[in-house]
């Protein structure tokens, strides 16, 4: 029902925002500007999102069911389980859907997008066969989707290989500061959930996994920055996110060879799922993007951070960092769109300028909330989504609120 209702408000605000500039400030243009934005969104959830995820979706759903043949999913279901019984404890030990949560998660720490996308969409429909109400949100398709949504990523690669193109002097300088601001959106996420679910975060299993994986990350932090320069740590990323990837897809095959399973059949059967699957999403895509297309050009983010800007300067506040804001803004609405405003924000302020770097530690800092919204229960037809975005956007907002003190740390 969220959902609904802030669908419907995109296009009123946007019509009323609209209809303003052209009263008020005579701009004959706005509306065009929105109609052709509508056409252009519709047009790239279809062609450049729905179909190339169709090519995507089958070659990873056949890897996938690869690795279900192998065993692999469920080894690292039951490796995981004991965490994860505490904070999806409606999802029954090793049960299928925590290894391909287990998936997505870490191809989203290590920034490979492409491969976190079909992992994640398997992981919604694992969620999906536990969920009694098919429309209705279950709590651990909820919990799951704001952990998706805060976009923890230890190597934010196209954001430094981005600053690389721009001229940057040390395109990776912003590596530490997004993997501390996406960190704290993730455990702000996590919070927001358990307290709606009452989940106990004070669970010494819970509490032993979040301070290992803090400490995991604060180690590879320390290494990276004592014992490898700037180049070295582009480079280390790139080699290893990479590697991984291909990994995980040889020690499939070797499993499955090793269970006797055919292989090349196996993947066939998995891959059927992909153009499936992308075509279900394409109404929610095109929905969605539509949508957030009509808030882009009606220009009320530009209201809304002049707004802000207003009561920041009010209250005595540095304003240094508000030209920043709209990517943070754009960020929950449209990953493309605030890569843009990401873009041109180091253009017109520079590359190396605090504003320039505060704009890329916010796009690094969280995962666009209301498009994966639309694609994720959207691919399994959920349309209640409870409490789903108000939890994401908490997540956001602590994410920007961390990106901004950091930033003030190391760029101030």
């Amino acid at each position: 029902m969220a959902l609904n209702y802030i669908w419907i408000g995109f296009f009123l605000v946007g019509f009323v925002a609209a209809l303003a500039q052209l009263v008020f400030f005579g701009d004959t243009e706005i509306f065009k500007r929105i109609i052709d934005g509508t056409f252009e969104s519709a047009k790239t959830g279809v062609m450049d999102i729905a179909l190339p995820l169709a090519g995507v979706m089958t070659l990873w759903l056949g890897i996938m069911n690869i690795g279900e043949k192998a065993g692999a999913i469920g080894w690292l279901a039951k490796l995981i389980s004991p965490f994860f019984s505490r904070i999806f404890p409606e999802v029954p030990k090793d049960h299928p859907a925590t290894g391909h949560m287990v998936m997505n998660f870490s191809a989203n720490l290590l920034g490979l997008d492409n491969a976190a996308t079909p992992f994640g969409l398997k992981a919604m429909e694992s969620l999906q066969t536990l969920n009694p109400n098919k429309d209705t949100a279950t709590n651990a398709q909820i919990m799951f989707l704001v952990l998706h949504t805060s976009g923890l990523t230890l190597i934010p690669l196209a954001i430094m290989a981005q600053r690389a193109i721009l001229g940057a002097a040390d395109p990776s300088d912003i590596f530490i500061p997004c993997m501390v601001a996406t960190y704290v959106a993730t455990v702000a996420g996590i919070i927001a959930v358990s307290i709606r679910q009452r989940i106990n975060l004070f669970d010494g299993v819970v509490l032993s996994w979040l301070g290992g994986m803090t400490a995991a990350i604060a180690l590879m932090m320390w290494y990276f920055t004592s014992y490898l320069s700037k180049t070295e740590i582009e480079t280390v990323s790139k080699v290893a996110s990479n590697f991984i990837l291909f990994s995980i897809i040889v020690v499939f095959i070797v499993g499955a060879m090793r269970k006797g399973v055919n292989v090349y059949e196996a993947f066939i059967e998995g891959a059927k799922g992909g153009i499936q699957t992308s075509l279900t999403i394409i109404p929610y895509l095109v929905g969605m993007l539509v949508a957030i297309s009509v808030i882009r050009n009606s220009g009320v983010l530009g209201y809304v951070v002049n707004g802000l800007a207003w009561v920041i300067g009010q209250l005595g506040l540095d304003t240094s960092f508000t030209p920043a804001l709209p990517t943070a803004l754009m960020k929950p609405l449209s990953g493309s769109g605030s890569r843009a405003l990401m873009i041109d924000a180091m253009k017109t302020y520079g590359v190396d300028s605090f504003v320039g770097r505060l704009a890329c530690i916010f796009q690094g800092s969280a995962d666009t909330t209301f498009y994966i919204v639309a694609l994720y229960f959207g691919s399994v037809g959920v349309r209640k989504t409870r409490y789903a975005i108000s939890c994401g956007l908490i997540a956001d907002l602590a994410g920007i609120v961390a990106a901004i003190s950091v930033a003030y740390v190391f760029f101030g």
